[in-house]
């Protein structure tokens, strides 16, 4: 029952840690040679997508998808969608493609003579299911050497750690003030008819014994 205990226990921690991983933003240092749009067909790998931008109805399973296509310091390639959030999941309340794309494209650049950026996305790039990071932000920058602490990120843990801490606190004395009580109750309850029923089990066998 421990081994169930603790697996149950590390398989909602991992979930966390993949719904935070997912949603959070992060930032990389890279230099965008390209943007695009290209028409993509839907399947069973809708749910790492967006929607249609906000005001634009829903074209089936295709539709245009704008992308910002970048290259790291490093010679890796990274692939970004740019789609609305709109008012949904994750809320990042993103309604300006159009406007993030136009300033994407004004900031492409050679290797020759690169212009380094700094993309704002969430998201993950898994090839097998044809998933992209959503971009929800760019900014220039004058050296790929940046340096980017994530205190957002860092400020949000901090306070639903605080949160769970607190929520811990009123559900332990509560339980302290109302279930254990109760508990200890029943428990002493149940002990004393557990004598009783001792006794009795008792004065039954002595009443045997007599009449033999």
């Amino acid at each position: 029952m421990r081994y169930v205990k603790w697996t149950f226990l590390a398989v909602i921690a991992i979930a966390i840690f993949l719904f935070f991983n997912y949603t959070l933003p992060d930032r990389d240092v890279v230099r965008i040679v390209e943007t695009e749009v290209r028409r993509v067909d839907f399947g069973e790998n809708s749910v790492f997508w967006a929607q249609p931008d906000v005001g634009a109805g829903a074209s089936g399973g295709s539709r245009d998808v704008r992308f910002i296509n970048a290259v790291a310091e490093n010679g890796a390639i990274r692939v970004y969608r740019n789609e609305d959030t709109g008012w949904g999941w994750p809320p990042y309340f993103k309604l300006d493609s159009s406007n993030l794309q136009t300033e994407a494209a004004d900031l492409v650049s050679t290797s020759a003579n690169p212009q380094w950026v700094v993309i704002t996305h969430y998201g993950w790039r898994a090839e097998i299911f044809s998933a992209f990071p959503n971009a929800v932000a760019v900014r220039a920058v004058d050296t790929p050497d940046v340096r980017l602490i994530p205190y957002f990120n860092i400020g949000l843990i901090v306070v639903l750690l605080g949160v769970v801490f607190w929520l811990w606190r009123v559900w332990d004395r509560f339980r302290q003030a109302r279930i254990e009580p109760i508990v200890d109750n029943i428990t002493i309850a149940i002990d004393n008819a557990d004598e009783r029923a001792d006794n009795f089990r008792e004065r039954l066998l002595s009443r045997f014994r007599k009449k033999k």
